[in-house]
């Protein structure tokens, strides 16, 4: 009797340590998903034109608006998209109002076309939303399918929450200062002209009040005439970081934020790394082949916003 309850013990002890090893295993796997910033659709077969007619077909048949349509550079056509999801997580903090519009590409890349997408989840923890936006992920993985997730080896929730590219550089929170009014209404007032009458190859492209809130969204495009600022230019900084085999167009557009009478941006270094998290900070196609783009874009969004930049 002693020895069969020695023997019944050791397999009780035995079976509790296996689940709790196993319970543990699962937690430290969900804890280290990787999450990566976009999702490479199918394709639909067609020409240029056809393709981004299609996507844009389905996207508005999945219930998405399309608040922006425009094409950055050569071979690329952008669709800003938002929804009631997104809005309404967008309304929760002034901050979250950036997750407000999610991004589709497509792309022509030696020869072949290319549909791709924003990953809503990895969005939601990178901007530090309460919603993680799955259904949102799940929207547009039925409007647009999904081959698979790319643009880096991933990165967990835990880094997104609190990321930075590397020490002293930028968090989601060191955004930037742009200009500051005595009202919202001059704040959009002054954004709106800047974007109508500026001379620097800053465009609106689209335009996203919050509900509930005095959050103002802008999307905006940044070409520089006679590439006086090369460092601003979406185009050339693209031409760099966004090299490898499926592209990651879907990191544009930049944003402007009106936040109450404040004018916000997200640093450059943290908007481009967080889409980019893989680039190397130096050699070929690196960060210091763009050392200038975070002051570019700075500047070209200051200047536009009515607020103390340097002469261009």
């Amino acid at each position: 009797m002693e020895l069969f309850f020695r023997k019944d013990s050791y397999k009780f002890i035995a079976a509790i340590a296996a689940i709790f090893l196993l319970s543990l295993s699962s937690a430290n796997a969900k804890d280290d998903k990787l999450y990566k910033p976009f999702f490479l659709a199918k394709t639909p077969a067609g020409d240029f034109k056809t393709v981004a007619d299609a996507t844009k077909k389905s996207l508005t048949a999945a219930g998405f608006k399309i608040v922006g349509d425009y094409s950055p550079y050569e071979g690329v056509h952008i669709f800003s998209v938002t929804n009631s999801v997104l809005l309404k997580a967008a309304s929760k903090d002034k901050d979250a109002a950036y997750a407000a519009v999610q991004r589709v590409s497509v792309v022509k890349n030696k020869g072949k076309l290319q549909v791709a997408y924003t990953n809503p989840v990895y969005m939601a923890y990178a901007y530090r939303l309460k919603s993680s936006l799955k259904p949102v992920q799940s929207a547009l993985i039925a409007a647009l399918g999904k081959q698979k997730e790319f643009g880096a080896e991933g990165l967990t929730k835990k880094k997104l929450l609190d990321y930075n590219y590397a020490w002293g550089m930028e968090y989601f929170d060191d955004y930037l200062e742009l200009a500051d009014y005595s009202t919202h209404a001059k704040a959009i007032a002054a954004v709106e002209n800047g974007l109508k009458t500026n001379k620097i190859g800053v465009t609106k492209v689209y335009k996203v009040a919050i509900p509930g809130t005095n959050n103002v969204l802008y999307g905006v495009g940044l070409k520089s005439p006679n590439m006086f600022n090369k460092y601003q230019d979406d185009g050339y900084i693209m031409g760099i970081i966004d090299f490898k085999d499926i592209r990651s167009a879907a990191h544009l557009p930049y944003e402007i934020l009106v936040t109450g009478k404040e004018i916000r941006a997200m640093h450059a270094r943290f908007r481009i790394a967080v889409n980019f998290p893989d680039l190397s900070m130096a050699g070929e196609n690196s960060f210091m082949n763009i050392m200038g783009a975070p002051g570019g874009i700075k500047k070209a969004l200051t200047n536009v916003s009515g607020g103390d930049s340097d002469d261009f």
